[in-house]
């Protein structure tokens, strides 16, 4: 794997801080425009990055875990993610985009094929992001089934946990499903030879015939293979069961840290859950979170806080390290933590565009001068520029199944 560190880039309104939206350069009135997407991953791709990742929920954003707070000084409402993605990806040419798909309130078999269909838009540069909703409020927009009122503070409690557990369980099949059907296809299933009247090789197209306890579907899909073969597969993880979950099945982990010492404990638990899921020789990414408040040529990125703070009356909290501070300490900080076992980093601006435009203009220079950084791309694909290689197909060399 090379020395260089990876970055992505994680979207999200006006930015991650909730007074963002307020300040002079943002661009409340365009939130909901496609327009505003597109300069935001095309900053973003001037930087070089890996890949943007773009939020999405079943439900409105919100202080508490379980209903609304009812503010009207925040952001509220989203656009749709992997329609974003889809619209900014005929505007970009190099960039990955990794849309968050809600497993618990979605289907497999769709969002198998809406990330595939990207994955064609994008000419090879899709991803998702596999996301559980345990919140009764979104369960209750779907009415399939009621998930238990919980808040953070009962997360300890034996039934609360095995309701956690259950949901991360049902993701499990959901991504085994995905990627089957990313393989229902073998890549050279399309002949298109008008002259004999066969547009596809029937034996080239397979059941995946997946029976679960939460899931049986019979496939394939109607999407041919992706042309990355797999889309990347990513997830965040905070604690053991998301941990072993993401393990299982992602390429890229993204975790949260506090320190150094805290990313090397977390790299292990992660690296030891994806040996026993038998992914040893795997290349499966490590992805740190931070939001930054950088420093501009009038103000600290503390002071910045501080102040963003006083707007919103509320002292701001994340479950990422919140950075702080210039782009030569926050430099300092990546190369210590890359060396924790840290591969790469995502970086959530707390506010757009001036986040974004600081990491852009002022970190990646610094990390680039220290040769952390790619100063070009260097592949045309988001597996390529991972260091992923193309997966083979499971189902090629087994005509079992096959739509004879």
């Amino acid at each position: 794997m090379s020395d260089h560190l990876h970055l992505a880039i994680a979207l999200d309104g006006a930015g991650w801080h909730p007074a963002a939206w307020r300040e002079p350069a943002a661009r409340p009135q365009e939130l909901f425009s496609a327009g505003y997407w597109v300069d935001q991953v095309l900053e973003a791709e001037r930087g070089l990055a890996d890949f943007v990742t773009f939020e999405d929920s079943f439900g409105l954003q919100s202080t508490g875990f379980q209903g609304q707070d009812h503010r009207q000084d925040r952001v509220r409402g989203r656009l749709d993610a992997t329609l974003i993605a889809a619209r900014v990806a005929p505007r970009t040419r190099n960039i990955g985009l990794v849309p968050t798909a809600v497993v618990t309130h979605t289907e497999p078999f769709h969002v198998s094929k809406a990330i595939a269909t990207l994955d064609f838009v994008s000419t090879g540069r899709a991803g998702v992001r596999t996301q559980i909703s345990a919140r009764a409020v979104e369960s209750d927009h779907v009415g399939r089934r009621r998930l238990p009122e919980f808040g953070v503070d009962d997360l300890d409690r034996t039934d609360i946990r095995a309701v956690v557990a259950d949901l991360f369980d049902e993701a499990d099949e959901y991504v085994q499903v995905v990627r089957r059907l990313w393989d229902s296809w073998e890549d050279d299933a399309e002949i298109r030879d008008a002259a004999t009247g066969r547009f596809i090789d029937r034996d080239k197209l397979h059941y995946i015939d997946f029976q679960g306890r939460h899931f049986s579907i019979k496939g394939p899909s109607i999407v041919p293979r992706p042309p990355q073969g797999q889309p990347v597969v990513t997830a965040l993880a905070h604690s053991a069961v998301p941990y072993r979950f993401a393990a299982r099945n992602a390429d890229v982990v993204f975790v949260t840290p506090v320190d150094a010492a805290d990313a090397a404990r977390i790299v292990g638990q992660v690296r030891r859950e994806q040996a026993a899921a038998g992914r040893s020789e795997d290349t499966v990414h490590v992805f740190a979170d931070l939001v930054v408040f950088l420093d501009t040529a009038t103000e600290s990125g503390p002071d910045r806080q501080a102040r963003l703070d006083r707007v919103d009356g509320t002292d701001y909290t994340s479950d990422a390290r919140i950075f702080a501070g210039g782009a030569v300490r926050l430099a300092d900080l990546l190369a210590s933590w890359q060396q924790a076992g840290i591969t790469g980093f995502r970086l959530r601006p707390a506010v757009l565009p001036n986040d974004l435009g600081s990491i852009i203009q002022n970190l990646v220079p610094e990390l680039q001068s220290r040769g952390l950084f790619r100063t070009a791309y260097e592949a045309t694909t988001l597996r390529g520029l991972l260091g992923l290689p193309r997966p083979a197909n499971r189902y090629a060399a087994t005509p079992e199944g096959a739509l004879v």
